[in-house]
């Protein structure tokens, strides 16, 4: 090991290693005030400036940031870069555009959660769904009244860990008690592709998977899905089954008027909703029912509190803040607070996708096709309107009879027909991506000829 020279003491070393740390950080600030914030943050603080014009300026940066990743969505199908070699995953209904409209709500729905908040199992004990928040469920009943797309009257709220959950919860309270056989469980074709393995996952002997509700001829009780509008193909539906003695149940992830025409409210014993697909918060996990029936919604409740014992407070209060905000963007629209209606600009979106799709599949001479919607009154957006689904139920033709792995082998992923009970010659492609996303699948799908 190399000695140090006598001459150099501890006291030595500890002088010049202050001296050397004060270099760095006079080096530092010098930098810090003639280039800007280091790292997105500054070391001093200006003087006569205060917390306010701090944290102002934090926001200022963060905006910045954000407008710099959202420029990236304004550009043109054109002008996007595409090598062909990056897959364009549509197969999820993953809605993160949504992302720009909430990016650009700012602090609106913004929540602050202390440690001490949200502690115990239990939120309103007079409610039957006893880890219900009654600020979540005041926040649903207002939004649905706002919106005109469900009767509240007469319900009660039951929230669930998305509206997947609560289809399970459904099935668990509406299966016969005393039963020996397990209820028949259907929806029509095409339907959506979890249910089959949602119902019998758990190899229940409560329910099962009986496919295709046109097709369904067994004697006794039975269980109807009715997703309307539909996924994977965006047509409004109704009851099929033409006999005595089923239970319904109404999956209304869609039925909001940036997706379809609101015609009236929904007026049915069970409806599932879901955060996901009405404000784009997939992440927070959070969907209710309307059940009219208040042993069923016992039931219900009951199997969420076997299966999770409860549902996250946190997740309650995120979810109805964010609900709060849509109801007030609805009553406020053309305020300084409020430019437009969340609705209103998700409509805007989604009709400039669909018509940027249809443009699309016109120009494919004939590989491609779609389906045609009827246009229809909206009570909620006054006016006569076409639906924008968010899926795309896409057909190959021209001898394609695998839609999914002819559009694979051209690095889009889909989610093919057989998924749904249908015909292999289709797909669902998601129309809730993020724009750069769309885009490159707009032009990818272009190329194909």
């Amino acid at each position: 090991m190399a000695k140090i020279p006598s001459f150099f003491s501890l006291k030595h070393l500890l002088v010049l290693s202050l001296a050397l740390n004060v270099s760095l950080i006079m080096r530092v600030v010098f930098e810090d005030e003639r280039q800007g914030p280091l790292f997105g943050f500054s070391l001093i603080k200006p003087r006569g400036s205060s917390m306010a014009d701090t944290e102002a300026s934090q926001r200022t940066l963060l905006a910045t940031s954000s407008s710099s990743v959202s420029s990236s969505a304004k550009t043109s199908i054109a002008e996007v870069e595409d090598s062909g070699e990056k897959l364009v995953n549509l197969d999820h209904g993953d809605p993160t555009m949504y992302e720009n409209y909430w990016e650009k709500i700012g602090e609106k729905t913004t929540i602050v959660i202390r440690g001490w908040d949200s502690m115990s199992y239990f939120s309103d004990l007079k409610s039957i769904c006893w880890f219900l928040e009654p600020e979540f469920a005041k926040q649903v009943v207002r939004l649905h009244k706002i919106v005109g797309n469900a009767e509240t009257q007469g319900r009660h709220v039951v929230v669930g860990t998305g509206s997947s959950q609560l289809y399970l919860a459904a099935l668990f309270a509406l299966s016969p008690k005393e039963s020996t056989q397990p209820i028949h469980v259907v929806s029509a074709a095409p339907y959506y592709s979890s249910y089959p393995s949602m119902t019998d996952y758990q190899k229940s002997g409560l329910h099962k998977w009986a496919g295709d509700a046109n097709n369904f001829t067994e004697m006794g009780p039975y269980i109807e899905l009715i997703t309307s509008p539909n996924n994977p193909d965006g047509f409004v539906r109704h009851s099929c089954v033409n006999k005595t003695g089923g239970a319904m149940i109404y999956d209304l992830a869609y039925y909001w008027p940036q997706y379809t025409p609101i015609s009236s409210p929904a007026d049915n014993d069970l409806s599932l909703f879901t955060v996901s697909k009405s404000t784009g918060h997939a992440g927070i996990r959070i969907g209710w029912a309307l059940v009219k029936d208040p042993e069923v919604a016992r039931r219900m409740t009951k199997f969420v509190e076997l299966n999770t014992i409860g549902v996250s407070k946190d997740s309650q209060i995120r979810a109805a803040k964010i609900l709060e905000v849509v109801a007030d963007s609805c009553e406020q629209s053309g305020s300084s607070d409020f430019e437009e209606s969340f609705f209103e600009f998700s409509y805007h979106l989604m009709e400039k996708r669909w018509q940027q799709l249809r443009e699309t599949v016109s120009k494919s001479g004939g590989i491609f096709s779609l389906p045609q919607f009827s246009p229809a009154f909206c009570h909620f957006h006054s006016k006569v309107l076409q639906p924008h689904p968010a899926f795309a139920w896409l057909r190959c033709k021209d001898g394609i009879e695998d839609c999914e792995s002819f559009l694979k082998g051209h690095k889009i992923l889909t989610r093919g027909g057989r998924h749904f009970g249908a015909s292999s010659s289709y797909v669902r492609v998601s129309m809730l991506d993020r724009d750069d996303t769309y885009k490159m699948f707009l032009k990818r799908l272009s190329s194909i000829r």
